[in-house]
């Protein structure tokens, strides 16, 4: 590790710091590090170590925040009905723009994480233990040389994936690890199952890197210590990556059930005209409620919103919502894998008709077939992207109900979009008509329909999003075959 260069997230607290300890004093938490900071770890048997996870209530700290300990009873029983031992998989392939929490303590505090997994693994006679990171990540540096340190239960190894929104899904992480495409699952199929679902046909019990570091916390502090902060039905603390413009996120531990409004005070920020909690598939709060927001995951469920990965970012008033919005759901469209029909048809559509709307041309129609696209998306995907992209919109263009309007009915709101909203650096091609030669053959609409859509008067309509990867091929046809060699691929910088 020495003179390796890592990118190392920004790191806060409120109050007292559990998963942030030591980090005021070191970069990075080494072995002998981590051991000055966290006292000696426990070593509870399976019995007990599902008791404590009990007593916490310690839910998945990823989007969805399933109970831990449902999730390793369910695993442990597949392992018991079909004598495999279980895998354990640290979820770090963070693909959120907005979200650097796992990223931090990977990089930052590494042993913790694996302190939890390690828990787990002695524990229920694990197999395996199998990090999952993105490439070119802090972690996949940093998690390769805290393994070197350590002696470890099992064996263990870190897997790189591609730096994707999908690759953080599990189902698509489990496909990685198994060398499979770095796609969710066709059909839903749970990791604790093992079969299809797990690794290497294995009951796998799998959580993001959080949890995992909530788990070995809660194992040094017991039940009631650790109950100490947070909420009676949400204890101990979480972790929010806080976005500000113009500066790295700052990753912010806080005890759960923490206003948003002292948080946002703390970074510096006000909740300017929105703030977006949860990231990508979380939910936008109007200023005047966000202010008083609990950051649990009860208490932003009952004001419409959603906890997730605890992403925050606040929209400033001198930038256009609704521009924010289209260039983040055009990213969230190309980022699908397309393998079922919200993905292939209504993130797409939605796209379409929020670039649209932000360039002042929709209609109120289009809007509105938008909203019905979205509705019919959420819950029938074979993953949770159409659900969470959904949220997302939907939610903006209720707290942006003004912005709209003005959409609707004139040119726009006027300002500029800043592109405050984070987004990793464009890499879909799009598809680009030439007007001089284009003769309204029509051919273009058939071999790539869900990009290509004709006008009334049968020219294309040039599409405003993204080619993602699942729709190239059927670009690369359109080009090809186009009779009056009218369409091309442009890729950004070519």
């Amino acid at each position: 590790m020495k003179g390796t260069p890592l990118e190392l997230p920004e790191v806060g607290w409120l109050d007292a710091a559990r998963l942030a300890a030591g980090l005021d004093r070191h970069q990075r938490l080494d072995l002998a590090a981590h051991a000055r900071v966290h006292p000696p770890l426990p070593a509870p048997g399976r019995d007990a170590l599902l008791t404590l996870a009990e007593a916490v209530g310690l839910p998945g700290r990823g989007g969805a925040g399933f109970p831990f300990a449902r999730k390793a009873r369910a695993t442990l029983t597949a392992s018991d009905r079909t004598g495999a031992p279980p895998v354990i998989v640290i979820n770090g392939a963070e693909g959120e723009p907005a979200s650097a929490k796992d990223k931090m303590l990977l990089a930052r505090t590494p042993h913790l994480v694996l302190d939890g997994a390690c828990l787990a693994a002695a524990a229920f006679g694990a197999e395996e233990i199998v990090i999952g990171v993105a490439a070119g990540s802090p972690g996949e540096i940093s998690v390769p040389a805290a393994l070197a340190e350590r002696e470890l239960p099992c064996p263990a190894r870190t897997v790189c994936l591609p730096e994707r929104f999908a690759s953080g899904e599990s189902g698509a992480l489990v496909r990685g690890i198994n060398g499979l495409p770095v796609v969710p699952a066709p059909l839903k199929a749970r990791a604790a199952d093992g079969g299809a679902g797990g690794v290497r046909r294995r009951p796998t019990l799998l959580c993001n890197a959080e949890t995992w570091a909530q788990l070995a916390i809660a194992a040094r502090l017991g039940p009631d210590a650790y109950a100490a902060v947070g909420t009676a039905a949400e204890p101990g603390t979480t972790l929010l990556t806080v976005n500000r413009p113009g500066a790295v996120p700052l990753v912010v531990e806080v005890p759960t059930g923490t206003r948003l409004g002292p948080v946002l005070a703390a970074c510096g920020l006000q909740p300017g005209a929105g703030v977006l909690v949860g990231g990508y598939h979380g939910a936008w709060l109007h200023p005047s409620v966000a202010v008083d927001a609990p950051l649990s995951r009860a208490g932003l469920t009952a004001l419409g919103g959603a906890l997730g990965a605890g992403a925050i970012v606040v929209l400033p008033h001198d930038t256009c919502p609704l521009g924010e919005l289209a260039r983040v759901t055009a990213w969230l469209a190309t980022e699908s894998t397309g393998q079922c029909g919200p993905c292939r048809h209504g993130l797409p559509d939605a796209a379409e008709a929020l670039a649209l709307l932000a360039a002042g041309a929709a209609e109120p129609a289009v809007l509105e077939s938008a909203r019905r696209a979205l509705g019919a998306a959420q819950g029938g995907g074979a993953c949770s992207h159409p659900d969470g992209t959904a949220r997302f919109v939907l939610t903006a263009l209720d707290v942006f109900s003004a912005d709209v309007a003005a959409h609707l009915s004139g040119p726009g709101c006027g300002r500029p979009v800043r592109g405050v909203l984070p987004l990793p650096p464009a890499k879909g091609a799009r598809l680009e008509v030439d007007w001089s030669r284009c003769a309204g053959h029509g051919l273009c609409a058939v071999l790539a329909p869900g990009l290509v859509r004709l006008g009334p008067h049968g020219y294309p309509a040039a599409p405003a999003v993204p080619v993602s990867r699942w729709q190239e091929h059927g670009a690369r046809r359109a080009v090809n075959q186009c009779p009056a060699l009218a369409l091309r691929l442009r890729r950004p910088g070519g």
